[in-house]
């Protein structure tokens, strides 16, 4: 099963916490958004492989764009 992760706000990517290829549980922490000072957490909603990273450090995402893609 393929999951995207998206944007649910305009923010900052803060800091990314897992790399491609990273296998992600339900719950973990992916990437950190930084939205009016406050740290978002982007969490995975699936069990398994980080396939793809579509944001890096300091990009600025708005609501809807991909972060990443969970297999």
């Amino acid at each position: 099963m393929t999951e995207e992760i998206r944007a649910e706000m305009v923010a900052s990517v803060w800091k990314i916490v897992v790399a491609e290829g990273d296998a992600v549980s339900d719950g973990d922490t992916l990437v950190i958004l930084e939205s009016m000072k406050m740290e978002i957490p982007v969490l995975s909603e699936v069990e398994g492989t980080v396939a793809k990273l579509a944001v890096s450090e300091g990009d600025v995402v708005q609501q809807g764009d991909l972060i990443a893609v969970v297999e």
